[in-house]
């Protein structure tokens, strides 16, 4: 399988050192175009990929799944990625979805830092009364978010709440944050129906995810602390691991 990454961040180095099978790289910016030491071809455009390339990773956030996604889907080319906060928007959503009908391809969502997204499918089908996904972290990783307009993030000395509302809000509001909300609705309730609360949390080391769900098959509660990448602290290690499980699947006779 010739496999292609959107972005060079912790995330897209950690898939590529674990896959090895790396056959291009879709790059933002000017760095080196062309086959640079390591043999990856560095690409700035879609259309500038190999036409040999079966599978592309989305490594980089939205905003390179919204500028990239349609078009990479519009060529045929299976994509997957981590960035579910993107698909709260609803146009965005369209507009991928009828990429990958253009183009006979599918977009496949990793699962990113959280799990029981399984069993929230399956209960889906029965039908699901209510869905909450609490989201805890240490007040320094949500610098850069709304959370700083509520909280003095450098002063907090006990836990605090600084949002509660829809996924869809949640997403919108905190896109380098709410990609496991996104993933959960997505997986179970949808976007407006699924209940978000964001913590900062000063006596706390890990980010903590916790989801409760109740419905026809009866209720469950989920709970995760994930650690980060070693090399960078705002990138989730199980996010980059969904990434490799995701194309693992794709490559195995028998799946689970």
């Amino acid at each position: 399988m010739k496999i292609g990454i959107i972005g060079e961040g912790a995330i897209a180095r950690y898939v590529c050192t674990s896959l090895n099978a790396t056959h291009a790289v879709l790059v933002r910016s000017e760095p080196p175009v062309g086959k640079d030491n390591d043999g990856l071809l560095r690409v700035l455009h879609v259309n500038e990929l190999p036409g040999d390339v079966d599978v592309m990773i989305d490594c980089a956030g939205h905003a390179a799944l919204a500028e990239h996604g349609p078009a990479i889907l519009e060529r045929g080319i299976d994509l997957v990625t981590v960035s579910l906060g993107a698909l709260a928007d609803t146009d965005l959503y369209s507009r991928l979805n009828s990429a990958a009908e253009r183009g006979g391809a599918r977009l496949r969502l990793a699962s990113g830092s959280i799990g029981a997204l399984d069993c929230l499918r399956a209960a889906q089908v029965g039908g699901l009364s209510e869905v909450t996904y609490t989201g805890r972290k240490p007040p320094q990783s949500w610098k850069g978010s709304p959370a700083e307009d509520r909280l003095d993030l450098d002063t907090l000395d006990q836990a605090a709440t600084h949002f509660e509302g829809s996924a869809r809000q949640a997403a919108t509001l905190y896109p380098k944050n709410a990609n496991v909300a996104a993933a959960v609705a997505l997986a179970g309730a949808g976007f407006e129906a699924t209940k978000v609360r964001l913590i900062a949390d000063p006596g706390i080391a890990a980010n903590i995810h916790e989801v409760k769900a109740s419905g026809a098959f009866g209720s469950f509660t989920f709970h995760i602390e994930g650690r980060a990448l070693p090399d960078n602290p705002r990138s989730s290690a199980l996010a980059a691991m969904s990434v490799v499980a995701a194309i693992e699947r794709q490559q195995s006779a028998i799946v689970i």
